[in-house]
């Protein structure tokens, strides 16, 4: 605008004056003013446009001033408003950002159940309501979904039973929930809002099917949108390769990390995003303009963390996978799943790792490996009445052995094969087991494996301390009413090692050590395993006797009864049944009859023994060891002796070289022999234990050149232990002696 009135006034200017000549004096003073003006208008005009320039340019300078007032008070309303909206809201939901826990938990034996209660009385010390819930009396289709909303946080404990199933107590909301994922009648945001973690009890050593039951109930939950407040925790029974030593030590560190997160969510409290995330990838919090301003302020999120506690130590999880990572990543990827994971190898069955010095594999020392007793199985194991030995091994006083010593009976090895049982030390080198079979009247508080990967006691230190063990138990018995003097007198001194108290005893690397040792001190051994180690069996040194568990005839029935670990465990059973044929000593087939199991397999049961060709078939029923939520059992699985003598009768029919030889009533056990035991009609069943000790001795001393076979030391059976006496296998030497309404003890062998 400006310039435009200078161009006017430029032209203007440039006009020619009049040339007409007026005198002064003839014109008026007005009209010489007038003159005057417009012999001057150029410096009129240009007066003009610099005022009217001027006024523009202050009035342009004044709106500018007053907009950025304007704005500037506009934002600071905004601010104030928005202040006081997040304050009311905060006074709002002071109190409700967690409504309380809600803790479901699937047990078979009870752990998951125990879990769920200590987290219940943790939880509701931080003021927070918790209320413990079965989820079978939970039905999730009716109130799951009110979760979304109440503003709780829900606690999934459950257990991985048999071939990665749920237990029991679990399988109709595990089935619900799976079904639900997949139904797109519920759609995949059925429970959108759900705020949730998990928990999973499993043993690592059932391979493939490890805390199945928690993976899949964390995945079917956050398939259907459920957001997850903490990773998933894993306990593991196997104490070699848990992360805390025990499933108990598991649990309690992923439950001091929940009740951190709990009480976090609890103030309302945001978790703030460091800009590492897990997949390498781009954050989407992170701003553009640089880190500082990130490390001040914070990107807020919500508290969702990875699926579990793996996935949190470096490896990717399902979402993580799918995104796109840039080949210049995959480097510090692959590095940091390297850190997260260690370096770890096997070499021989035997656990390796990296020497510090120079790289070269070695072997794990001893001092590295894990006890095999943690503090809560020794609690419990010692609550039992188990005398434990150093930190794999275990002495007990059999039942038999207090009733002898009181002249009240023996037991049927006694009956069946001449033992003294009030000289019998019941004990094993090996607390752990491959199988966990329904009638365990340990109620499976011993521990699992497959192979050994626990710390291991020298065999001369486990004799030893069970000697003396043993002998303590014994002597409680000294001034004891109804002890005989002369029998407590020979119970001082073991004759006698049934290794069946607990556990697979041939699991324990020194067995052969150990069974030397015991013959050394002209003890004799009655050896039991369960048939799941071929290898252990043939390499054995010779045994007095040696035995094993034939719990059922037929694949189905052995998986169902024994519950093994190994994949392979029918083709390893048959194998361990071949190797016993093999063996020159004394063996035999230990039967247990559980109506209902395994009653019905007769045919099967007679292919099995001529596999095996054993000298001797002890068929026992099945003993009830009382209420127990790892097992099925009941009293209706025990069958009557009637039954137990109709059975075996049955089953030596079929047999064409044994017969009935042996019956113990009180033990509900029976004894099928070979005939080769059976001299002029007269049955050879019992053992010359001096002359078996003569004869391993020779043995040793020939480097095993000199063999001997089971009928080098056989000696005869007395009349009153023999099938069909009045006695029915009570020693007459005794007095039978009948509880009545006493608790009945079941431990012995």
């Amino acid at each position: 605008m400006l310039a435009l009135f200078t161009v006017i006034s430029f032209l203007t200017g440039s006009l020619p004056a009049s040339d007409t000549k007026v005198p002064p004096d003839v014109h008026s003073p007005t009209e010489n003013y007038l003159l005057w003006m417009w012999n001057n208008r150029l410096y009129v005009y240009s007066a003009a446009a610099l005022l009217l320039g001027f006024c523009f340019l202050l009035q342009v300078t004044r709106r500018k001033i007053n907009h950025t007032k304007d704005s500037g008070s506009k934002d600071s309303g905004l601010k104030v408003q928005k202040a006081a909206k997040n304050e009311v809201s905060s006074d709002e939901d002071a109190d409700v950002h967690v409504s309380g826990v809600k803790i479901f938990y699937g047990s078979q034996t009870g752990t998951a159940k125990g879990f769920a209660s200590e987290l219940s009385q943790e939880v509701q010390a931080l003021g927070i309501p918790a209320e413990v819930m079965d989820m079978k009396d939970f039905d999730p289709d009716d109130r799951l979904a009110d979760e979304c909303v109440s503003k709780s946080v829900c606690v999934f404990l459950v257990a991985t039973y048999t071939d990665g199933r749920p237990t029991q107590n679990a399988e109709w909301f595990c089935k619900w929930l799976e079904e639900a994922s997949t139904d797109f009648r519920y759609g995949n945001s059925f429970l959108k809002g759900l705020r949730y973690a998990v928990f999973g009890l499993g043993n690592s050593v059932y391979v493939g099917h490890y805390n199945t039951v928690g993976t899949n109930v964390d995945k079917w939950l956050w398939m259907l949108s459920a957001r997850r407040v903490l990773s998933r925790g894993e306990g593991d029974g196997n104490v070699v390769k848990s992360r805390h030593g025990s499933v108990q030590a598991d649990f309690r560190a992923w439950k001091v990390r929940f009740l951190s997160r709990l009480r976090a969510l609890a103030r309302g409290e945001k978790k703030s995003c460091s800009g590492n995330c897990k997949s390498g990838a781009s954050c989407k919090n992170r701003k553009k303009h640089g880190a500082p301003e990130e490390e001040e302020h914070g990107s807020e999120v919500e508290l969702i963390e990875s699926s579990s506690e793996e996935e949190e130590s470096g490896w990717p999880d399902e979402k993580t996978s799918r995104s796109v990572v840039d080949v210049e990543d995959l480097g510090n990827i692959m590095s940091s799943v390297k850190k997260a994971k260690g370096v770890k190898g096997e070499q021989g069955g035997q656990m390796v790792k990296l020497s510090k010095h120079n790289g070269v594999m070695k072997t794990e020392d001893e001092e590295e490996r894990r006890e095999m007793i943690t503090p809560a199985l020794r609690e419990a194991l010692t609550k039992q009445g188990y005398k434990l030995i150093g930190s794999h091994s275990g002495v007990k006083l059999c039942r038999w052995t207090k009733s002898m010593l009181r002249g009240r009976g023996g037991c049927y090895k006694h009956t069946f094969y001449g033992i003294e049982s009030h000289r019998c030390m019941e004990t094993t080198p090996s607390l752990a087991c491959a199988n966990k079979c329904v009638f365990c009247w340990r109620h499976h508080t011993n521990p699992v494996g497959t192979e050994w990967r626990w710390k291991m006691d020298p065999a001369e230190k486990i004799l030893q301390d069970s000697l003396e063990k043993h002998q303590n138990m014994i002597r409680q018995f000294r001034g004891v009413p109804g002890v005989k003097p002369e029998r407590y007198e020979e119970g001082l001194a073991a004759k006698h090692c049934a290794l069946s108290l607990v556990g697979e005893p041939i699991m324990y690397p020194e067995i052969n050590t150990f069974l030397r040792l015991l013959h050394s001190h002209r003890i004799s051994s009655f050896l039991v395993t369960n048939a799941q180690f071929p290898e252990e069996i043939r390499n054995l040194v010779p045994v007095t006797q040696l035995y094993v568990s034939v719990d059922a005839s037929t694949k189905d029935s052995l998986k169902k009864i024994d519950r093994p670990l190994f994949k392979d465990f029918w083709p390893r059973f048959l194998d361990c049944l071949r190797a016993l044929g093999e063996k020159k000593q004394r063996t035999v087939y230990r039967l247990t009859l559980v109506k209902a199991w395994n009653v019905e397999e007769l045919q099967a049961y007679a292919e099995l023994i001529a596999l095996g060709q054993p000298d001797f078939i002890e068929v026992k029923g099945v003993t009830y060891c009382g209420e127990s939520s790892a097992s099925s059992l009941t009293m209706a699985n025990v069958p009557w002796h009637q039954e137990v003598v109709a059975f075996v009768q049955q089953l030596a029919d079929m047999l064409p070289h044994y017969q009935i030889a042996c019956e113990h009533e009180h033990s509900n056990c029976l004894l099928i022999a070979h005939s080769k035991f059976k001299v002029n009609g007269e049955w050879w069943t019992w053992i010359d234990y001096d002359r078996f000790q003569d004869l391993v001795q020779a043995h040793e001393d020939s480097g095993g050149q000199q063999t001997f076979s089971a009928l080098d030391y056989t000696a005869k059976t007395p009349s009153w232990a023999l099938f069909g006496s009045n006695e029915q296998g009570f020693d007459p030497a005794d007095t039978r002696f009948q509880r009545r309404n006493k608790t009945k003890d079941i431990s012995g062998c």
